[in-house]
């Protein structure tokens, strides 16, 4: 089959050929649906991109001084997602600029390569440390996780955990456990030990792009295709010089002649202990000068974005969403700020399955199934809440979204 994009924008038409649905999203920026949509400047800018050959290392030295700006951060790369710069953070922690290192991963059991993680920050995501083969060592109390008791994380426990094998501590970042990031850094400052943060989903507020590097952290992990806006798989990693430039080293295409081989200038060759690497743990999550410069152009027009403008406009378009939904049996909307939720305003929905007659994790299931599919977000689904979050919802999906909405429900209640 031939596709041929015959619609102004090349999107839905392409889908369509393709026998793909498209989907209203009123989950957010999920990866599983395609993270945000692309403004047409950043896509003119992917497509500019593509028509022309360049030097990969080169181009992630201008990414840097873009994301330097910005951050605050002392340099960056573009990374194929925040999980890539995860797991490129921890191998740079690893290996510095030994190559030898470099070319053991993920087997390091013989230097350091444990990485320090608070029990209550350990998650899914945490695969992606130990994908760089760092062995992951749980330290600390879960009393605030649990509810047992009010204390964090104490400099002392820190302390206990350190030894010669400790490469690294891993801080997995939200708006309730930052507290705690001054007093890991503290620690971890005194024994060179970088402290990598997990910011992939903490923007906005965009305030976050500097903060956390404000707070301590040496290497910070962001999603490039969630809020910035940027491609879906892209991300930054971005801090302490060096370590970002142990982080390129090991992502770039390292197939040249020592003798000829024109590095970055995040790349300190000097210090390369044995000369030049050959292709690090990292290869197989390339950035492509295509996602580089949109993710830049992503950064800068997000950096430039008014947040307060938006989440105005987010929190208006919510209101009419649920002026249209309201007297619906069994349902109850409630309408929280972005101040409230610490990102962008939402819309939940709180499901009485007694005069419902049907479950949170019921109505997501029947509203996917309709014949333009509904994705509604499932954060809160456990205690019998969906909710409509607007980052990624289109304004000329409102109408679609609530016509299901109701259309799914009658058949539920009589």
């Amino acid at each position: 089959m031939k596709i041929y994009c015959t619609d102004q924008d090349g999107g839905e038409n392409i889908y369509q050929q393709l026998g793909v649905k498209r989907r209203i999203n009123a989950a957010g920026t999920l990866t599983r649906l395609g993270g945000a949509l692309m403004a047409p400047e950043v896509i003119a800018a992917m497509a500019s991109a593509a028509k022309s050959s360049i030097d990969i290392g080169e181009l992630q030295a201008a990414a840097s001084r873009t994301i330097s700006d910005i951050t605050g951060a002392e340099a960056g790369i573009v990374t194929t997602g925040a999980s890539a710069a995860l797991t490129l953070a921890c191998a740079a922690s690893m290996t510095r600029w030994d190559i030898a290192k470099m070319a053991a991963l993920p087997h390091a059991e013989s230097f350091a390569h444990e990485v320090l993680l608070m029990r209550t920050h350990r998650t899914g995501y945490s695969h992606a440390l130990r994908a760089s083969g760092a062995r992951l060592v749980d330290i600390g109390h879960n009393d605030r996780g649990t509810g047992a008791g009010v204390r964090g994380i104490e400099p002392w426990e820190i302390e206990a955990s350190i030894t010669s094998k400790t490469a690294a501590f891993a801080f997995s970042a939200t708006p309730e456990n930052m507290i705690d990031l001054p007093t890991v850094v503290s620690v971890c400052r005194l024994h060179n030990i970088p402290v990598i943060v997990d910011a992939a989903a903490q923007l906005p507020p965009k305030s976050n792009l500097r903060r956390i590097f404000e707070l301590g952290a040496d290497l910070v992990a962001f999603s490039g295709g969630k809020a910035i806006g940027g491609p879906q798989a892209s991300g930054i990693l971005a801090g302490r010089r060096d370590l970002v430039g142990a982080a390129l080293i090991q992502q770039l295409d390292m197939d040249v002649a020592p003798e000829t081989w024109m590095h970055s200038d995040l790349i300190d060759r000097n210090a390369l202990k044995g000369g030049v690497p050959h292709h690090g743990l990292g290869r197989g999550f390339k950035a492509g000068k295509e996602e580089i410069v949109g993710l830049i152009v992503a950064l800068q027009r997000f950096a430039n974005a008014d947040d307060e403008a938006i989440n105005a406009s987010l929190a208006l378009r919510l209101k009419r969403i649920a002026e249209n939904l309201d007297n619906l049996p069994g349902i109850s909307l409630q309408l929280v700020s972005a101040k409230e939720t610490g990102r962008v305003p939402q819309l939940r929905i709180l499901i009485d399955v007694s005069i419902a007659k049907i479950d949170a994790l019921g109505l997501s299931r029947a509203l996917q199934c309709a014949d333009t599919p509904v994705h509604l977000s499932e954060r809160f689904a456990q205690h019998g809440m969906l909710i409509i979050d607007p980052q990624v919802l289109r304004e000329d999906d409102e109408e679609v979204l609530v016509a299901t909405l109701k259309g799914v429900l009658p058949s539920q209640l009589f």
